[in-house]
């Protein structure tokens, strides 16, 4: 892979990991159990639940990849994973077009985020994509 991609890939799993541990703090940022005043036990335990899972897998995955870029053009493995992380970003992407939770500043910060850390991570994983693809031929 080139310098500048693999520049790309190490700013992408950075921001990428640096968002799944700013995601384990997040409920008590924002207040989220002061919005779920009222509702059943087991929908705050399980708001609980999915933050820290999703907040656990992202930044184990964002971590090990970052780890073992240097590795990912001989790993299929690793490029799968890498496939992995490049769709769950796709999906926070327009999940965020499709169904946001507000038009506002913090709507256009999410966005410019989550598009930036979605092209960092896959302008390379194309790239290393082709470059295996080419290899098997």
């Amino acid at each position: 892979m080139d310098p500048s991609h693999r520049r790309r890939l190490t700013a992408g799993l950075t921001l990428s990991a640096l968002t799944g541990i700013w995601h384990f703090f997040i409920p008590f940022q924002f207040g989220w159990h002061e919005e779920l005043v009222g509702v059943a036990r087991a929908v705050t335990v399980s708001v609980d639940w999915l933050n820290l899972f999703f907040s656990l897998v992202l930044t184990g995955i964002s971590l090990l990849l970052l780890r073992h870029r240097h590795g990912l053009e001989h790993s299929r493995i690793g490029r799968e994973f890498l496939g992995l992380l490049v769709l769950t970003w796709t999906v926070r992407v327009l999940i965020t077009i499709v169904h946001p939770w507000a038009y506002d500043g913090m709507f256009v910060a999410q966005m410019a985020g989550f598009s930036l850390v979605w092209v960092l991570l896959l302008l390379p994983w194309l790239r290393l994509r082709r470059a295996a693809s080419d290899a098997a031929h």
